[in-house]
């Protein structure tokens, strides 16, 4: 490939969506004419909940969903700038008051939806004769049912207004823990501290020998901080335990499967089907380690490629193979790739001091998004560029909805990403060079696959049963360990050499305190999107456009009603999922077959 890294930039640019970083000027006023805007609002809710109120309820509506989006716009910024940098001290007391912001957001929402809870049915319906309302009108019955099953209006204010400090806190506190981590990785024959984002780069490497110390490294470190880790998600579980104990909730899936707009029959169902299709994975994982000349894979074998095709990307040679591949699919797709890369809209700079993991955030205002990776030119890295795409194409083809009529769920917002995804790890495959270069990607798909289907499951499991465990007491380190280990020996029918304990320390995901149970989406995403792209396979260039008209809708449907209307199938029966896991056991079928002679990957 050729290309010169210089021509595409690799950090972002903030200043365009307020300058001056962390002490902007801007951003400063724009957070306080949020807040006296809904200041403002807060005084004509109050009205309207007077015995004669005569505000405007539509109105009042409209402007709650322009401060909403204002929110979002500064809640973006300062995600973005605690990202790039998490030494930057000036960000904390912006994330402070942008969650204070948040909860004030939150209370006058929980005012107008207990004005929603109380209406007569008669008044409910006239509503709709505004059509700006009726454009949002999901959304309203979703938070008038809602209503319905919390606490009173005034507890759930109450609620909000504790969560700032009593929980949302610790999630920062584990935020400033790894801020602060380093993690000693080997490279070139010399030691050195990297952060915990650039670590996990050395994890895959294919050199055995290197990732194995990088992740006895790994490991030892997070055991160092592993009694602030606890300490932090005992006192987040503490949290939601006691809110759902006085709500009623019964059981800990309630708010992630609301949240998600899913029935507990469309989980059960999606697991039913991975668990009835594991031994397929199994067999790859004992191939996997005959190939790599051990009798059980560790942990850390299980995502290193099989060997190292001495092949990397410039940042510019990423863009072109990603752009290339989209424009097989959509060339606005394709065009809208480009230009992420074009107008600085990515930052990827592999240096220290940034947050580990990858993310992709919208300014709703601007119609902009802006993605964050940690970028160091292997195949892994070209693959969590197109993932983070997919997730800004997301948004960017839902320009022009209204702010609530937008706001759509992790399983879905993990369907686009996964499926562009796919998009370029088709292509790759489909390109390479020799018999030995399509192998070692072949079985990377298949890894991915083990990823959702056994990692993610592990990651559900631990928290499923860490709750229940929280129920009964404080949960130490040692039984954090030993269930997580378990969990993830279920999750990979014990076909491991050895596990990672320290997972749950190690994966933010569990430190969420916007995604409750920040791990079942991936699964639905992956193999949501798996069927859409075999029905892109079966359907041609014309899919693009009802692809576009699904991810649209993301935002205003249940889960269920999204596959019925868009694909003619019922999410809560196996077919749908049947149909989608045939294509991904096709890949590790075919990896078995072509690696069946083989008795070691050096042959």
């Amino acid at each position: 490939m050729k290309g010169n890294p210089s021509l595409v930039p690799t950090t972002w640019n903030l200043d365009s969506i307020f300058s001056g970083g962390s002490r902007s000027t801007q951003f400063a006023k724009f957070l306080t004419r949020w807040e006296r805007d809904a200041q403002v609002l807060a005084e004509q809710i109050a009205m309207y909940l007077q015995p004669q109120g005569s505000q405007d309820f539509a109105q009042l509506w409209l402007d709650a969903q322009q401060l909403a989006a204002r929110q979002r716009e500064a809640g973006a910024f300062v995600s973005c700038l605690g990202a790039q940098n998490t030494k930057d001290i000036a960000v904390k007391p912006l994330r402070t008051r942008v969650a204070q912001n948040s909860a004030m957001l939150a209370t006058l929402m929980t005012d107008l939806e207990a004005g929603l809870a109380a209406m007569s049915e008669a008044t409910w319906q006239r509503l709709f004769d505004n059509p700006q309302l009726k454009e949002i009108r999901f959304s309203l019955e979703e938070r008038r049912a809602w209503m319905q099953d919390r606490l009173p209006a005034d507890l759930e204010k109450l609620n909000v207004d504790l969560a700032v400090d009593g929980y949302h806190a610790w999630g920062q506190l584990y935020d400033t823990l790894v801020g602060r981590m380093t993690v000693p990785v080997e490279e070139n024959g010399q030691v050195h501290r990297v952060s915990p984002g650039q670590a996990a780069n050395f994890l895959t490497v294919p050199d055995h020998k290197q990732r194995v110390k990088a992740f006895y490294n790994w490991e030892q470190s997070w055991s160092e901080v592993a009694d602030l880790c606890a300490e932090s998600l005992n006192h987040l579980a503490g949290y939601r335990l006691a809110l759902y104990r006085q709500r009623g909730w019964t059981t800990v899936l309630h708010e992630p499967l609301r949240v998600n707009r899913m029935k507990a029959e469309t989980l059960d169902t999606l697991w039913g089907v991975v668990a009835d299709h594991k031994g397929v994975f199994v067999e790859y994982l004992q191939r996997k380690a005959r190939l790599f000349n051990v009798e059980r894979l560790d942990w850390s074998d299980v995502g290193a490629p099989l060997a190292d095709m001495g092949k990397t990307f410039t940042f510019e040679q990423a863009r072109d193979f990603i752009v290339s591949q989209f424009s097989h699919f959509s060339a606005p797709m394709a065009d809208f790739a480009n230009q992420c890369f074009e107008q600085r809209w990515i930052e990827a700079e592999n240096r220290p001091n940034k947050r580990p993991g990858g993310f992709c955030t919208t300014f709703p205002l601007r119609e902009q998004s802006r993605i964050f990776v940690t970028f160091s030119g292997s195949p892994g890295n070209v693959a969590t560029l197109a993932h983070e795409l997919g997730h800004a194409y997301h948004q960017h083809v839902m320009h022009g909805l209204p702010q609530f009529a937008s706001n759509y769920a992790m399983n879905v917002a993990e369907t686009a990403s996964t499926f562009a995804e796919m998009i370029v790890a088709n292509a790759a495959l489909g390109q390479a060079a020799n018999t030995k270069e399509r192998l070692v990607l072949l079985e990377d798909k298949v890894q991915h696959s083990v990823t959702m289907f056994m990692n993610i499951h592990a990651r559900f499991l631990f928290e499923t049963r860490f709750y229940e465990a929280r129920k009964q007491g404080w949960v130490g380190v040692q039984e954090l360990n030993h269930l997580m280990a378990e969990a993830q020996k279920e999750a990979f029918v014990d076909s491991l050499a050895s596990y990672h304990p320290y997972f749950w320390a190690s994966k933010l995901h569990f430190y969420s305190t916007g995604v409750p149970f920040y791990n079942f989406p991936y699964t639905f995403g992956y193999l949501f999107s798996t069927g859409l792209y075999v029905r892109f396979l079966e359907q041609g260039p014309g899919f693009a456009d009802r692809y576009v008209n699904l991810l649209r809708d993301t935002g205003s449907m249940t889960v269920e009603n999204l596959a019925l209307t868009h694909l003619g199938v019922d999410l809560t029966k196996p077919v749908f999922w049947e149909q989608a896991m045939e294509y991904l056991v096709s890949d590790a079928t075919r990896f078995l077959q072509e690696t069946e002679q083989w008795t070691s990957w050096q042959e």
